[in-house]
C-alpha cells in the first residue's frame, strides 16, 4: 500500500511571507524540531541566495554529524540550469532539490509574455533536472506552479518528460489555493496513474482548504497507485492565507473518520513535539497562534457549555476527539513576575553565566562562558529578540556550527 510522507515547506515558503521571516538560527531550530517530530523532509531553504549559504552548509554539516537525522535536507530553486550550477557552486553538499517552473497558460502568458510555449517549458525542466544529475543530487522533484489552473493534460505530458530523465516526485502546486477537495483528487490521482509518479502536494489557503485539499490530494495519489508527500509550514504560515499547517495535517491524516484505515504516514509523526513547535514558530516569527487553531490553540480543548463541561469532565472522549496531552501539553505556562534575567545583546558574563547555570549549562572556565556569550550577542543582534532556552542550549553544545550561522559575507 503506498503511504503518505510529510515534506515541511516553513524555511521556504514560510519565510517567503510578506512582513515575516526568520533568522538562520532560528530556521535551524526549525529543522531540529521537525526531525524530532519525525517529518521527512524539510525544505530548508534557496541554495542559489548567497545568503543562505552558510546556514545551508552548517544545516548539512549537522546532518552528517548526525544531529539532523533522518530527516532529508532539500532546496528549492528554480528549473533552469543556471540555478542548478549556482547552486552547487555555493552549496557544494547539496544533495536534494526541487525545481520549479511555471505550467499554467495564465503564468506563461503573465511571466514570458508570449516569449515561452509549454514545449519550452518542459525543455528548460529537463534540462535543469539532467544538470541537477550531473552535479550529483541524490533526489530531484520537479515542481509544475500553479498546477490547478494547468490543462490537466498538459501536467501528464511535462510529469512523463520529467520521469523520463529520473526525476522522484511530481510536484502539484495549487499555487493560488484555487482547487476544492473534489477537482485535487481527481488530478491527483489522474497524473498518479498517468505518469506512475509519486505526486507531491503543495496547497494554499486561499479559500481556507489548504489542508482538506493536502489531505484529498493524497488520497487521490493513493488511490492512483503513488506514495503522497503532503506540503506542509507549521502553524500554516505562508504567503497570502498560508499553507497546509503542519499539526493540523497530520490530525485529519491520522484522526478524521476512516481515512488512516486506509491511507497512513509512512514515517510515524511524533505529536507529542507538536506543542513546542507551534509555540517556537509564534514567538520566532512573531505571530501569536491562532486562539482556535487545532491542536495547539488556546481553545482547542477549552470547554465553556455546561453541556459539555460535564460531558468532558466525566468522560472526555464525549468531547474530544484526541487528547491534549497527545500534542505535548499540560505543562502550565509561567510567567514571572518579579525579577527576570534576559539573554540579550547587551548581556553581561555574571548575569549570562546565571541564565545559563538556571538551565544546569556549566562552562569549562571564562574564556569559553566569553565565547559562547560573544555568540549569543550576535544570535540576539540578528534575531532582534531575547533567545529561547533550546536556542541558548543549541549555540553552547555547536558552538562552531551557532558561528557559521551567524555569518554573513556581503558582496564585495
Amino acid at each position: 500500500m503506498s503511504k503518505i510522507y510529510l515534506i515541511d515547506v516553513t524555511n521556504r515558503d514560510g519565510v517567503q511571507t510578506a512582513k515575516l521571516g526568520l533568522s538562520k538560527l532560528e530556521k535551524t531550530m526549525m529543522n531540529m524540531y521537525l526531525n524530532e517530530m519525525g517529518v521527512f523532509q524539510s525544505e530548508l531553504g534557496f541554495p542559489t541566495t548567497r545568503h543562505e549559504s552558510y546556514y545551508l552548509q552548517a544545516n548539512l554539516e549537522l546532518a552528517d554529524m548526525g544531529v539532523l537525522k533522518p530527516i532529508r535536507l532539500e532546496g528549492w530553486l528554480r528549473a533552469i540550469v543556471s540555478d542548478v550550477e549556482t547552486a552547487f557552486k555555493l552549496v557544494p553538499g547539496i544533495r536534494h532539490l526541487n525545481l520549479s517552473i511555471s505550467t499554467s497558460r495564465q503564468m506563461i502568458d503573465g511571466k514570458f509574455q508570449g516569449r515561452k510555449t509549454g514545449d519550452d517549458i518542459i525543455r528548460e525542466m529537463v534540462e535543469a533536472v539532467d544538470a541537477a544529475w550531473a552535479h550529483g543530487a541524490e533526489t530531484v522533484g520537479v515542481n509544475a506552479e500553479d498546477a490547478s489552473r494547468t490543462d490537466p493534460s498538459f501536467l501528464v505530458k511535462f510529469g512523463l518528460a520529467a520521469k523520463e530523465h529520473g526525476a522522484n516526485r511530481l510536484r502539484y502546486c495549487d499555487t493560488l489555493g484555487y482547487d476544492n477537495p473534489f477537482t485535487i483528487y481527481e488530478t491527483a490521482r489522474l497524473l498518479a496513474e498517468e505518469t506512475c509518479m509519486p505526486i507531491e502536494l503543495h496547497c494554499h489557503g486561499d479559500l481556507g482548504m489548504a489542508v482538506a485539499n493536502s489531505v484529498a490530494g493524497a488520497k487521490g495519489a493513493i488511490d492512483g497507485g503513488q506514495d503522497a508527500y503532503i506540503n506542509t509550514t507549521v502553524n500554516g504560515i505562508g504567503e497570502r492565507a498560508g499553507n497546509a499547517d503542519l499539526v493540523a495535517t497530520v490530525l485529519a491524516v491520522t484522526k478524521s473518520k476512516c481515512f488512516a484505515e486506509n491511507y497512513q504516514l509512512g514515517i510515524p509523526v511524533d505529536l507529542s513535539k507538536a506543542w513546542d513547535i507551534a509555540r517556537f514558530a509564534s514567538y520566532a516569527f512573531g505571530v501569536p497562534i491562532p486562539i482556535n487553531q487545532p491542536g495547539v490553540g488556546a481553545n482547542a480543548f477549552a470547554h465553556a457549555s455546561g453541556i459539555h463541561a460535564d460531558g468532558v469532565l466525566k468522560n472526555p472522549e464525549t468531547y474530544e476527539l484526541y487528547d491534549y496531552k497527545e500534542m505535548g501539553r499540560g505543562e502550565p505556562m509561567l510567567v514571572e513576575t518579579g525579577r527576570e534575567i534576559c539573554s540579550g545583546q547587551y548581556s553581561g558574563i555574571s548575569g549570562f553565566r546565571h541564565l545559563m547555570g538556571k538551565m544546569e549549562v556549566e562552562f569549562l572556565g571564562e574564556k569559553e562562558a566569553n565565547e559562547i556569550l560573544e555568540l549569543v550577542r550576535y544570535a540576539n543582534v540578528e534575531a532582534q529578540k531575547p533567545l529561547v532556552e533550546d536556542e541558548l542550549l543549541f549555540i553552547c553544545k555547536y558552538p562552531e556550527i551557532a558561528k557559521k550561522l551567524l555569518t554573513l559575507t556581503p558582496l564585495e
